[in-house]
């Protein structure tokens, strides 16, 4: 496997996912960091238009691999070879639109968050520090 397929790709809904969504959800943008900085590949799905999309990252300063609309999360998979693909999102339809897409998906809730935050994150930046 080489370092390009070995990364990670995370795929952030907006609204009631992101904590800057309406409504506001749980993944902090400190979140959002972290996996920019573990080097996983980063980006937005979401029913928002692209352009919206794309100023929200821009007004947040973080530099994003990709921004679709909900329903092309497949052409995400198709540009971007990774290890793991991961949807993050609140809803039956963002569960649907991943696994169809054949990404894992992990639900933007507490509970939720207990078991695949530290998976996530902490996992891999102990990873990192080896």
């Amino acid at each position: 496997m080489t370092a390009q397929t070995a990364r990670t790709l995370v795929s952030f809904d907006i609204d009631g996912t992101l904590e800057v969504g309406d409504p506001p959800g749980i993944v902090t943008i400190s979140m959002v960091r972290q996996a920019k900085s573990l080097g996983y590949l980063i980006g937005s799905c979401s029913d928002r238009p692209i352009r919206f999309q794309q100023e929200l990252w821009a007004r947040l300063g973080i530099g994003v691999d990709f921004t679709v609309l909900k329903h092309r999360l497949v052409d995400v998979k198709a540009l971007f070879e990774a290890a793991a693909y991961y949807h993050i999102g609140d809803t039956e339809m963002d569960d649907t639109v991943a696994s169809g897409a054949g990404f894992r998906f992990l639900r933007a809730e507490a509970a939720a968050h207990r078991a695949w935050g530290p998976e996530l994150f902490v996992a891999a930046a102990r990873h990192l520090s080896l």
